[in-house]
């Protein structure tokens, strides 16, 4: 019994370290994909040279040709730096021949966001397997008690799952857009690729409704039991027991961790909705315009006559931005609801969880959800009971 109970944990050791391993190996190996991206936009490669008798545009045996006389340098600089015209077509945009800004946005997409996105994620994978190799499953203190409580109801589970399933779902479409070109174009090919893109982009434009649906619900079930309360403080100072085995304060239905993780979702899933929309509807929204004005007031200084181009290039990159971020919080969440604690599935998975998990991890809720059972099994049997004549 004991060689199996070494050999058990020896195992979940080597599973954490591969999976802190394959955490680093993901971070190096994305950074790795798109050496052009991290660059700062695509620059020319060094290590390339044209051959002897190669003819150089532009060398120093060219001669230049001389611009015209009516060449207006001071007009073409200010059409560089973005000048806008007049058009006699609807579409307004079309008076502005460049648009300057786009060189800088795609620098950023294509480099700090993908960069840090890709060692947010890893470092995400790292602490989770770091904290599962020194801490190990969070065991139920005191043993199943073979009694259950119920947790979740129905409508609750169904919201949960709801925004759980479309998540992941918008997800890993998202993740694709940004990073498939670098990982999954080069194994699957042009057109595999092309047909599982155009899959994923459908998907992530329709199922974004579902996802808002799911926000939606959570919030008008949940926002009550998510308030601050004074105890937050002890949970938080005392890790809410995570780091130490035995140790288990007091919280109601939901703890400080899980009332962290509710308003991160819903305030970030509330910010990707509303860019979300205005990327579905381009051109259509000011949300960045509206948003800088009412940050103004409060001593930031922000340009607020956004033009619609612009409007589009702030709404994409705060979607990634928050998408990744929320991707990072959401693996924690997924791994402590699965892996990481002994019963915690139960809650989202019955709806039904054991009395002494509720009484270890919950016990301010789980007390007085007993005493309402006890309450109704009271009464059922005092209705039974038949009065004496």
């Amino acid at each position: 019994m004991k060689k199996s109970f070494e050999m058990l944990v020896h195992m979940r050791r080597m599973l954490a370290a591969a999976a802190a391993v394959a955490g680093l190996a993901l971070a190096l190996t994305l950074t790795a994909s798109f050496p052009g991206a991290l660059a700062q936009g695509q620059q020319p490669n060094p290590n390339v040279r044209p051959p002897a008798n190669a003819v150089i545009p532009g060398g120093p045996n060219v001669v230049q040709p001389e611009r015209p006389g009516n060449y207006d340098v001071e007009m073409w600089r200010k059409v560089r730096e973005g000048l806008q015209g007049q058009v006699s077509i609807p579409d307004r945009k079309a008076g502005q021949l460049v648009q300057s800004g786009g060189e800088a946005w795609r620098n950023l997409r294509n480099g700090p966001l993908v960069q840090y996105g890709t060692w947010g994620l890893a470092a995400s994978i790292v602490v989770i397997a770091v904290f599962y190799l020194l801490r190990g499953r969070i065991a139920i203190d005191h043993g199943w008690a073979g009694r259950t409580i119920t947790r979740f109801s129905d409508i609750e589970r169904f919201g949960h799952w709801l925004l759980a399933v479309s998540f992941i779902i918008l997800a890993l479409t998202g993740l694709n857009v940004l990073y498939g070109r670098y990982v999954l174009l080069p194994i699957l090919g042009k057109q595999i690729f092309a047909d599982v893109t155009l899959l994923g982009k459908w998907l992530h434009n329709y199922v974004a409704f579902a996802f808002m649906a799911g926000l939606l619900i959570t919030f008008v079930l949940w926002v009550v039991h998510n308030m601050p309360s004074w105890r937050d403080l002890i949970w938080l100072a005392k890790g809410g027991g995570m780091l130490v085995k035995g140790v288990h304060p007091p919280s109601w239905k939901f703890n400080a961790g899980q009332k962290i993780l509710f308003w991160l979702v819903m305030l970030g899933g509330l910010s990707i909705s509303l860019s979300g929309i205005s990327l579905l509807f381009p051109f259509q929204t000011a949300v960045f315009s509206k948003t800088f004005v009412l940050l103004n007031y409060v001593g930031f200084n922000l340009p607020t006559n956004l033009t619609p181009v612009q409007e589009m290039q702030y709404a994409t990159t705060w979607h990634g931005i928050i998408a990744l971020a929320l991707i990072c919080v959401i693996i924690a969440h997924i791994y402590i609801g699965t892996l990481g604690m002994e019963g915690a599935f139960d809650a989202m998975g019955s709806g039904q969880v054991d009395v002494n998990w509720a009484k270890e991890h919950h016990s301010l809720w789980a007390e007085e959800e007993l005493k309402k059972m006890e309450g109704v099994a009271a009464a059922e049997v005092g209705a039974r009971v038949t009065p004496a004549e």
